[in-house]
């Protein structure tokens, strides 16, 4: 019996175990939405393709399923692309379903026509034009194992309506060979002895823990390894939550906002242990600063981060928990604690800080959401100043309990990121932080909240300014601020009861310690608006052009 290539496809995602698909549909991905409407698969319909394919994001970090997103030819596809150049830099895995124009249009500048393998070709980690119907069976195969093995990525396939509506002989195939992707698993056996010996060797080492570490749940390892040679642990942005934010071995995150114990225990370390990390321009400040003392082990699934921004001594190719928990019975027990001694000292001399009294400070909002959650709650975040405070004063206690958008700091990533982490987590509870800017990118998909009754807490922190870039301006450009003040904003209150959503206000310290408990109870989707200061910096701040020890605070 023959169905249609759009029929098949549908079947693929089913024997993929696909429990739902973020998207939006259009005239050239009807053929796959009209067999969708037999399947059990759900679909979540989204308000705009950005927030599809971030909320596929979301859903995907937090279940470790691969996300699937689809969108018609277009403006459809172009929509999705800062998601997709997001995902691919934080190695999220994603497949994406892109319509096009029938084949005998494509190059004519139809109508709804752009060349999507193309445009996005630099930001996936893989794309397909399907030519031959027959042959997207075996494409989707090859796209789920592309985009979930080795470094997680998206991987695009874009479909022509003619091509969709073609019949063929439906057969999926359960194995998949690809000749020139062959992903590294096990580290190198000798390598890993070799780091062995120089973990040994060491007396001042120091573990930087990245997004690898959440990518491959590998945070009991990463623990493990920290408690049994007594090293203390530093994260990425995007390693944050895979590493118990109230350890007495964890030194915050480190970089360009990183806590100045973390900053010096690296500068002054003799090994750094790198751990599915990537030495990127925001962690390392000037490279020739970086770490100057130090031996190097780096373990990464992806060859090319290795080597490719500092030097390494031991280099280790590898799925992270496969590595640790080979590398794990290797190493002895370490119990000298003179290192540690030195690591509290910088603790105890360079805390995080911020002035409590005035008008309420975000710190203090953050605070008191790590306070009332005990730091076991799901949080996502946009991008922005509040990103910073809730990497700094969040202390999280759940494994990959931080959403955020790192390598490419997409503003509008937070909303729809943290819709997709609560569907993918019903009976949880996921929080949104997001600054009154990046939460207007996308606040239209509080539509889809209210539609799947979701739980979600929005918090926003309103400053009424842009506020990270007013920071730029104030240390680079002399406080000459320009198009960084709202003079308008919505009502976010009304704009929450438009939608049938629970709002708060909340303007002092008090209104917090009293509301935001009784916020974060209720029992359905809720938005809080905190009036916060704009005169607040993140600080600490290593300036640009300098290393990671030459902090100041604005």
């Amino acid at each position: 019996m023959e169905i249609t290539a759009a029929q098949a496809l549908v079947q693929c995602l089913e024997k993929e175990q696909v429990e739902l698909i973020f998207g939006y549909p259009g005239a050239t991905i009807a053929p796959v939405y009209d067999a969708l409407h037999d399947s059990t698969i759900k679909h979540v319909l989204a308000r705009h393709e950005q927030g599809a394919v971030h909320a596929a994001d979301g859903y995907a970090r937090v279940t470790g399923k691969v996300g699937v997103v689809m969108a018609t030819s277009g403006p459809g596809a172009t929509n999705l692309v800062t998601g997709i150049a997001n995902a691919y830099m934080d190695s999220v895995p994603l497949v994406i379903i892109t319509g096009q124009v029938s084949t005998g249009m494509v190059g004519t500048d139809a109508f709804q026509e752009v060349d999507t393998t193309g445009i996005t070709m630099p930001i996936t980690k893989h794309n397909y034009l399907v030519k031959d119907a027959a042959q997207l069976p075996r494409m989707l195969r090859n796209a789920f194992y592309i985009a979930s093995t080795g470094r997680p990525g998206p991987v695009l396939i874009d479909l022509p309506k003619d091509i969709a509506e073609t019949k063929i002989k439906f057969q999926y195939s359960e194995t998949v060979y690809l000749r020139g992707y062959k992903p590294t698993f096990r580290g190198h056996p000798n390598q890993i002895a070799e780091a062995a010996k120089l973990i040994a060797q060491s007396e001042r080492p120091v573990i930087y823990a990245g997004g690898g570490i959440n990518s491959s749940r590998s945070s009991a390892e990463l623990r493990a390894l920290a408690e049994t040679i007594n090293a203390p642990v530093t994260n990425t942005l995007q390693g944050l939550s895979s590493f118990p934010g109230d350890h007495p071995l964890f030194l915050g995150m480190l970089g360009l906002h990183g806590t100045r114990a973390a900053n010096l225990a690296v500068t002054n370390c003799d090994l750094l242990i790198a751990l599915g990390a990537r030495f990127d321009d925001r962690v390392t400040g000037k490279i020739s600063g970086f770490a100057p003392q130090a031996g190097v082990i780096h373990v990464d699934v992806d060859p090319a981060e290795i080597g490719k921004n500092l030097p390494v001594h031991i280099p280790i190719v590898g799925d992270v928990k496969q590595v640790l928990q080979e590398l794990l019975p290797r190493l002895e027990i370490r119990t000298d604690s003179r290192w540690l001694e030195q690591v509290d000292v910088w603790r105890k001399e360079y805390p995080l800080h911020y002035e409590v009294e005035g008008n309420l400070k975000p710190q203090y909002v953050v605070e008191k959401l790590d306070e009332i959650t005990g730091g076991k709650a799901v949080v996502a975040t946009d991008v922005g100043q509040h990103q910073m405070w809730v990497a700094q004063y969040y202390r999280f206690r759940r494994a990959g309990g931080l959403i955020t958008s790192g390598g490419l700091g997409a503003m509008g990533f937070g909303l729809p990121a943290a819709m997709g982490a609560q569907i993918g987590l019903p009976g949880e509870q996921v929080i949104l932080v997001v600054g009154d800017g990046g939460f207007q990118m996308t606040m239209q998909e509080l539509g889809t909240i209210v539609e799947h009754q979701l739980p979600l807490k929005i918090i926003i922190l309103n400053n009424s300014v842009l506020g990270m870039v007013r920071q730029l301006q104030k240390v680079y450009y002399n406080s000459r601020y320009m198009a960084v003040e709202f003079q308008f904003l919505p009502d976010f209150a009304m704009l929450a009861q438009a939608y049938g959503i629970k709002d708060y206000i909340m303007r002092t310290k008090e209104e917090v310690d009293t509301l935001l408990p009784q916020a974060l109870a209720e029992p359905g989707t809720v938005l809080v608006n905190c009036l916060v200061s704009a005169e607040e910096w993140v600080n600490p701040m290593v300036p640009a052009g300098k290393a990671i020890s030459e902090a100041i605070d604005c």
